[in-house]
């Protein structure tokens, strides 16, 4: 075990594989292990012990209980260790993923995920159940509006007029509905009332969240970042220096158009939608909402989507602005910056057309 200078982990829920290797590359140990037999031989590991692990299910668990056993625990995201597992996609299994990992771990330029605090994952877990409810009562809502049709009673497709007439077909003795469907249909109803229940329950946990975070508070400063946004972008990233600019950090929301560019011809397309699906969702809905009312405000970001709208469009001027407030949410919580809606960024060594003046 003192040999142990590098450790691949592949998590399940009852087995964990493991493939230690020594200073020379040479594989030292490869074997499953039980889940409770796992920390016990991890405590045998040498201090400073490189532990890497997907970035998957419980991973963030282990790794804060490695490297309270004075380990390097590290987590790597799926994508980068694919490359690495030496059978290719045909031949996946723990033993081979466990050897991918330890693998790609030893890179030099290999990009780690932050492990995560607890409360950081409480608060992402509301917003996980958040999204889970908001699902459940499209089903819901849906599947009592399909059930209606069959009975002739037709809604509009909003879901504000179906919560409005509903109660009223259910106790209206002129219509088709039989005794057992409006039974079964009013149960329905209380099920979407109990999902409604949940939603604004979770709602008043991010919003509370916001009010006590600096971080939260300061990110939803900007328009078309709301407390749900500001809550969950400070809770996924938690340590904003991790990334060195703006630019990366909206490049990691996927907020950046693909490159198939070759032969010193740069071709740009759609964009990436790489990172946190959940995370680049919220940030273009709220853009969405600000494109739409930027006629309506005079600060600076605004009139430059009026012109950016009229130039290049809805769509595009949408996603510049969701990058544009990732980049200004990174300023802000990676430098301490105060946000200020009429700020005019200025390029190194390009002297400000109010200093210029000046100096003239």
């Amino acid at each position: 075990m003192n040999e142990i200078t590098r450790v691949g982990v592949d998590l399940a829920k009852r087995l964990i594989q493991v493939h230690a290797i020594n200073v020379a590359g040479r594989v030292v140990v490869a074997k499953a292990l039980p889940a409770d037999r796992f920390a016990a031989w991890c405590v045998q590991l040498p201090a400073g012990c490189l532990v890497a692990m997907e970035a998957c299910a419980g991973a963030h668990h282990w790794a804060r209980k490695l490297c309270g056993f004075g380990l390097d625990a590290r987590l790597i995201a799926g994508h980068f260790v694919t490359p690495y597992r030496m059978s290719g996609k045909g031949g996946k299994n723990d033993a081979n993923d466990a050897a991918a990992i330890c693998e790609a771990a030893g890179r030099p330029h290999m990009r780690f995920v932050p492990v995560k605090t607890p409360a950081q994952q409480a608060l992402l877990a509301i917003h996980r159940l958040r999204e889970g409810y908001k699902e459940d009562r499209t089903a819901c809502i849906n599947r009592i509006r399909g059930l209606l049709t069959e009975f002739g009673v037709v809604f509009a497709q909003s879901p504000d007029a179906l919560r409005l007439g509903l109660a009223d077909v259910l106790e209206d003795a002129s219509n088709e509905l039989p005794g057992i469907a409006r039974l079964a249909l009013q149960e329905a109803r209380l099920q979407w009332i109990e999902l409604e229940c949940h939603i604004a329950s979770c709602d008043e946990r991010t919003t509370a969240h916001v009010r006590t975070d600096e971080q939260a508070k300061a990110a939803a400063q900007l328009s078309g970042i709301g407390p749900v946004t500001a809550s969950a972008l400070v809770a996924t990233v938690g340590d904003f220096t991790q990334f060195k600019n703006g630019a990366q950090f909206g490049a990691w929301l996927g907020l950046v158009p693909r490159q198939n560019s070759s032969g010193g011809k740069t071709q740009l397309g759609r964009i990436t939608k790489r990172g946190d699906d959940y995370l680049r969702t919220l940030l273009i809905q709220g853009a969405k909402s600000a494109v739409m009312t930027a006629h309506k405000r005079k600060d600076a970001i605004s009139q430059w989507l009026v012109q950016l709208l009229a130039r290049v469009g809805w769509q595009k001027a949408v996603v510049a602005l969701a990058n544009k407030n990732a980049r200004i949410v990174w300023a802000l919580l990676a430098k301490g910056r105060q946000f200020d809606p009429n700020y005019v960024s200025v390029k190194p060594g390009v002297v400000p057309p109010i200093a210029a003046s000046t100096a003239g």
